[in-house]
């Protein structure tokens, strides 16, 4: 049985988690950010599911397969088990309408700012969005909070120190910090 959970922070992966490189097409270029699986860990430590939802366009595009994905997000969870510190599920969209491969290239409802990946958690781990948290570096992740009701944090790190200068018309942030440590001691104050 998948243990439940009150709330969740719903991480993005790319720029939030690991440094940004593009499209992560091998798993030797992924890279934690120094304090990635201290944040975790105290995020875990607090009793949230910790969820990785991340686009993953390259899929669509036909520059990775799915089982470089896997290989890299094991490779995570091998890192971060190391520190003490785990990621309860990693969820991807693999789509993208303008994608090479026929059976990617659809608009769907998981592809950030849709709210599919944050559905998937609340079945299969009872979460309560609207007492949750999203923590990414592009204002689709605060887009995606907005529409499940949950808070928002910006990090400056990977595209959001570019990004935090141009949010999209009447959309704003919770909070707004440097790093995903940053965004972890905020949310522990507001829990």
């Amino acid at each position: 049985m998948t243990k439940t959970f009150e709330r969740a922070v719903f991480l993005d992966r790319d720029g939030t988690l690991i440094e940004e490189v593009g499209y992560l097409d091998r798993v030797e270029r992924v890279a934690f950010f120094p304090w990635t699986v201290a944040a975790v860990r105290a995020l875990n430590r607090a009793g949230l599911a910790v969820v990785m939802v991340s686009n993953q366009s390259g899929l669509a595009r036909g520059f990775f397969t799915e089982a470089v994905v896997d290989d890299v997000h094991r490779r995570m969870a091998d890192m971060l088990a190391t520190g003490g510190a785990r990621i309860d599920a990693y969820y991807y969209c693999p789509h993208h309408p303008d994608g090479k491969v026929p059976a990617l290239s659809i608009v769907c409802e998981c592809r950030k700012p849709a709210r599919g990946l944050v559905d998937r958690a609340v079945s299969e781990f009872g979460v309560a969005p609207e007492r949750s948290f999203v923590i990414g570096d592009r204002w689709v992740d605060i887009g995606l909070a907005r529409i499940v009701g949950a808070k928002g944090v910006l990090v400056r790190t990977g595209y959001g120190v570019l990004e935090e200068h141009t949010p999209p018309r009447g959309m704003n942030a919770d909070a707004v910090v440097d790093n995903l440590i940053g965004a972890a001691a905020w949310i522990l104050k507001e829990i």
